[in-house]
């Protein structure tokens, strides 16, 4: 669920009410924080730079702090800690914050002023900075000297390469509305407690909030039924939410159990992602994979293509409405010739279809084919493929405004047409009529390339014929891309640039 930082205050008011204290929520906290960390540095260690202002997010960070040093010792990972105190007398803390300041020894937690901290040697791998300046409770402009200590945390990001995590929400980020300070701490990933605020899933914080990860804790498991509104708006992608959707395989398992799957993709220098689209497919746990290209493409294919995969010349696109297949992905690298026989294929196509690409610029041209669909339909565009549609659905009476957010865009969507939408960005939305949005968390900038919407085609037809609906398959296939892109740069040795 998603919450407004009034909504959030109100459910810790009732969680205190019922005995548990602010120390014991801030200790949990803090030692979620420091698993995070600690997971960052798990190979080589490094350095973390803890910022911190008066209130209680600064004594998440103290926490924070203190676990982390106790996890690195124990598992004997090379770690620096050092603090970042933006005040000008630490007396002026929070009472709760300054008793966990007091309990860091100056000689483990050396604190370092602002000089210093622009200078900070970063030690044996990778220079980590927490942001715990200030919480969901801040509005307004920044002032000195937090504007000054955010600044500091961004030029470090800049120029060191330093990775930041933010508690609960990046400082400068409005956590209700989304609007960002001209020096809002830009994070890299944002640990948010409890639940996601509104503010972090606007369009314009994207940049201020990169990854999401939420710290969820268990005093909170029932505040769905304190704050109704929020369990409306939508969910976050996590590894729970997905539980269950593919269990384990049964022993006596065979490969007809896991669906026979066709892919109608590539033309004529679009030979990859018809290549590409297969090989994910194969990957992501497709029992049969059938490959249908044109004629002139077909030896191309063919020798490109895993051997896993039978690959299979086709005059007309129509002709795969006479095949036995339990899902059809439709439309990587397809081309724009056939349109007709296109739309013909996804209305009349009887089981679960993937959308995508060349296909979905055809769609555009006439939506109708998506009112009168004979089986569940998943579309996946990209920002511009979405952009064609909306153009093609405003000429059947769409009033969505040019402002609209993604979200609405999405709503809208979906309540005008019987298919699930995964718009793809920077962060990938999936929703369906009478859904919750859904908002995945994974993922980062190396995906912007070539190939990745070919490859996540693959991967939600691929769960698709492992009898996942449209939307579950979507929003499950849109979590494990990014996860892989996001293991192939923490543990793969790959860069943003590098990444394919």
């Amino acid at each position: 669920m998603i919450v407004t930082p009034d909504e959030m205050r109100a459910v810790e008011a009732a969680v205190f009410a019922a005995g548990t204290t602010a120390e014991a929520l801030m200790e949990k906290v803090g030692r979620h924080v420091a698993g995070h960390l600690i997971r960052r540095l798990w190979r080589g260690g490094g350095t973390v730079l803890f910022y911190a202002g008066k209130g209680n997010n600064a004594g998440d960070a103290f926490v924070a702090a203190k676990a982390l040093r106790h996890l690195a010792r124990e598992w004997h990972i090379p770690v620096a800690i050092k603090l970042r105190v933006a005040l000008d007398d630490p007396a002026k803390m929070g009472e709760l914050a300054r008793k966990k300041f007091d309990a860091l020894p100056p000689d483990d937690f050396p604190r370092l002023t602002a000089e210093q901290a622009k200078q900070i040697p970063a030690r044996i791998g990778r220079l980590l900075v927490v942001d715990g300046l200030l919480g969901i409770g801040a509005q307004g402009a920044l002032r000195d000297p937090i504007r000054e200590a955010a600044r500091e945390i961004n030029e470090l990001r800049t120029r060191r390469g330093a990775y930041v995590f933010a508690i609960d929400t990046p400082t400068g980020l409005d956590a209700d509305s989304g609007s960002a300070d001209p020096d809002a701490v830009i994070a890299d990933e944002c640990l948010a407690v409890g639940f996601a605020k509104t503010g972090l899933l606007t369009d314009a914080a994207t940049n201020h909030v990169g990854k999401i990860q939420i710290i969820a804790l268990s005093e909170f498991a029932d505040a769905a039924t304190r704050a109704p509104e929020a369990a409306q708006r939508g969910t976050v992608a996590s590894r729970a939410c997905f539980s269950g959707l593919l269990p384990p395989r049964p022993h006596e398992s065979n490969k007809g159990m896991y669906g026979r799957i066709g892919i109608l993709a590539g033309s004529v220098g679009a030979t990859g992602a018809a290549v590409m689209c297969s090989h994910a497919c194969a990957r992501a746990g497709a029992g049969l994979i059938t490959l249908l290209t044109q004629e002139e493409i077909y030896p191309i294919v063919a020798g490109a293509a895993a051997p896993e995969v039978m690959v299979k010349p086709l005059k007309s696109p129509l002709d795969v409405l006479g095949m036995n297949f339990d899902v059809l992905a439709l439309g990587p690298g397809l081309g724009n010739t056939g349109g007709e026989a296109v739309r013909e294929v996804i209305a009349r196509w009887p089981k679960p279809m993937v959308v995508d690409a060349d296909a979905l610029n055809v769609l555009a041209e006439d939506l109708s084919p998506l009112t009168r669909a004979a089986g569940p339909r998943l579309l996946t565009p990209h920002p511009g493929e979405m952009a064609r549609l909306l153009k093609g659905d405003a000429i059947r009476g769409g009033g969505l405004g040019e402002k609209a957010t993604r979200a609405e865009i999405v709503r809208h969507f979906t309540e005008r047409y019987p298919a699930a939408l995964l718009l793809k960005g920077a962060r990938t939305l999936v929703g369906e009529r009478g859904k919750p949005l859904a908002y995945n968390s994974t993922g980062n900038a190396g995906m912007a390339t070539g190939g990745m919407g070919d490859v996540l085609t693959g991967i939600c037809a691929a769960f698709l014929g492992q009898r996942l609906d449209v939307y579950d398959a979507g929003r499950l296939a849109s979590w494990l891309h990014g996860r892989a892109a996001d293991r192939a740069v923490e543990r793969g040795g790959q860069s943003h640039e590098s990444l394919l």
